[in-house]
This record gives structure tokens, C-alpha cells and sequence, in this order.
């Protein structure tokens, strides 16, 4: 059902406030989208988001990160952070993420997909069979006016997310 895939499994204020522990028990991998779920739109990887892959790795996860930026966005992020990545992914369409579902070699029940917008990243990823986290945007301020559009029609969803 279409409305039902809208709504994310469980929500977050912020990745880095998530038992990676509890999770790294359940999931074998995780896979990131990048603008405003792990840094504010546009930017590169900082010390924190490093510490978090670093982190994961040492868990025995496996790691990705899925975007729509172009390679030339994605890569340097991806090889700051150490792990693989996804550019030009076409979120919400299932074949960005079942091309890193591929890549990681996991089950997507096995794979956690953490992102911050519903029509893109939750959609899409609650599609292509994974457990889903919405997080809360890094730096609203960030957004580009697209997004900033779709973030008012996503409210309803954002709400009832992991109820």
C-alpha cells in the first residue's frame, strides 16, 4: 500500500544519538543518505561523521551511502567516510537502492536505510524491503526550496513515523 510505505519504521532526532550497539545486533548493514541526515546540505564530511563510520565498521557493519548528487558530491564523501556509495540513485525509484542492496550483499531485511525526507528516502527504501529511520533534518536552514516545499506535505508523515 502506498501509504503505508510513506511512514517510516522508527523516527530520530539525530543519527548520532541512535543505539548503534542494539542496532549493529540486529542489522548487518546501514545505508546513509547524506545531505541533512549525516551533515547540513552541501557540505563535507566532518570529524563527526567520520567517528560514526569508524564506529560502525568496528561493529562489523558494512556501510553505504545513497544520494541523487551527482559522483562528483558523492565519491569524496564516501572515501572521507571510508565505505561505498550510490550517486545519481533516482530516489524514490527502487533500483538506487537495490543497485547498494547489490553492492553491500546483505538481505534488505538485514539493512537499515536512515534518511530525512519521507517522499525520497523513506518511500523508496520501505519499497526495496528495508527497516527505515527518519531522522530530523541536520540544518533545516540548509534546504534547497524544493525540499523546503516537499518538508511542509511530509509533516503528516513525519508525525506518525514509529508509531
Amino acid at each position: 500500500m502506498l501509504l503505508k510505505d510513506l511512514f517510516a519504521d522508527e523516527r530520530t532526532a539525530s543519527v548520532y544519538e541512535l543505539d548503534w550497539e542494539a542496532l549493529a545486533a540486529q542489522y548487518d548493514g546501514v545505508i546513509f543518505d547524506i545531505d541533512n541526515t549525516l551533515v547540513p546540505h552541501g557540505a563535507p564530511a566532518d570529524k563527526r561523521a567520520m567517528r560514526l563510520f569508524r564506529r560502525l565498521h568496528g561493529l562489523g557493519m558494512k556501510t553505504m551511502v545513497v544520494s541523487n548528487n551527482k559522483e562528483d558530491r558523492v565519491k569524496p564523501f564516501a572515501w572521507q567516510l571510508q565505505t561505498d556509495y550510490v550517486h545519481k540513485a533516482g530516489k524514490p525509484k527502487k533500483s538506487g537502492y537495490e543497485k547498494a542492496i547489490k553492492k553491500l550483499g546483505l538481505a534488505p531485511e538485514r539493512i537499515l536505510f536512515i534518511g530525512d525526507q519521507v517522499f525520497t528516502d523513506i518511500w523508496g527504501a520501505n519499497r526495496a524491503g528495508m527497516r527505515t529511520i527518519l531522522t530530523d533534518p541536520v540544518d533545516p536552514s540548509t534546504d534547497e526550496v524544493q525540499i523546503v516545499i516537499k518538508r511542509w506535505f511530509e509533516g503528516p508523515f513525519r508525525r506518525r513515523s514509529g508509531i
